[in-house]
């Protein structure tokens, strides 16, 4: 056969639809306080800058630093005060119980480290013991000071305390001398009695003067203060 049969293959169509592109639109106001939608706040360095510059300034200067009181006088310690109160009660024979009338903690735990600090040097850990003995005997010695004066016993266990720890002074100072001392010798107890009159004497002469009737309770006052330091002279000897 010589005729020739032809095949039609399907055409393709193109897309009726169009690519949506955007439409750019010109740049336009902002709106305005009239229009419902949000408003456009504008950002002013200058303004930024003279809000930094009111601003107090943070650093002190070393001025401020000089205004300052001593730390010491922030804690409500008084230094020159202690050492008037240690002067007065290395002086047994004139005991000034006006200076005493403020009364502070500040010494007595001065006294109650050196006390314990001679006791660690002698082989003996007994900081605890020390201040522990402190409060029950301040307890103690107010208790009988206000049975002893009744109605009119008005003694704070912060005054006791006070007036028990200055008044420590002489048996912390026979702590001091016990390093050089012999262990069993005359001496060291000697050293102990005189430290126990020493200190009976203070403390009695200032809780004497804290009420106006305690002259005539005098000698059971100075016999409760005597078993207190003789009992502190005790961990001294042993």
């Amino acid at each position: 056969m010589g005729s020739h049969v032809g095949i039609s293959l399907p055409q393709q169509r193109k897309p009726s639809f169009q690519p949506i592109r955007p439409q750019m639109r010109p740049p336009s106001m902002p709106p305005g306080p009239g229009t419902g939608t949000l408003p456009f706040y504008s950002f002013d360095p200058a303004s930024v800058q003279a809000s930094a510059y009111s601003m107090p300034p943070t650093i002190q200067t070393a001025d401020s630093f000089d205004n300052e009181p001593p730390l010491l006088e922030e804690l409500g310690i008084n230094t020159s005060l202690i050492l008037r109160k240690t002067t007065n009660i290395l002086n047994p024979l004139r005991i000034n119980s006006y200076l005493h009338e403020d009364a502070d903690l500040s010494g007595p735990f001065v006294y109650i480290m050196f006390f314990g600090l001679f006791q660690l040097l002698a082989g003996k850990l007994q900081f605890g013991v020390i201040l522990g003995w402190l409060v029950v005997a301040s307890l103690f010695v107010t208790l009988v000071f206000n049975m002893l004066e009744g109605n009119d016993g008005d003694l704070k266990v912060y005054r006791c305390m006070s007036y028990v720890g200055y008044s420590l002074l002489p048996v912390v100072i026979f702590s001091a001398f016990q390093l050089f001392l012999p262990r069993g010798g005359m001496a060291i107890l000697l050293f102990a009695c005189l430290a126990v009159i020493w200190s009976t004497r203070t403390c009695t002469s200032l809780l004497v003067s804290a009420s106006l009737h305690a002259e005539e309770s005098r000698s059971l006052i100075g016999y409760s203060c005597a078993l207190i330091y003789t009992a502190f002279s005790l961990l001294v000897v042993f």
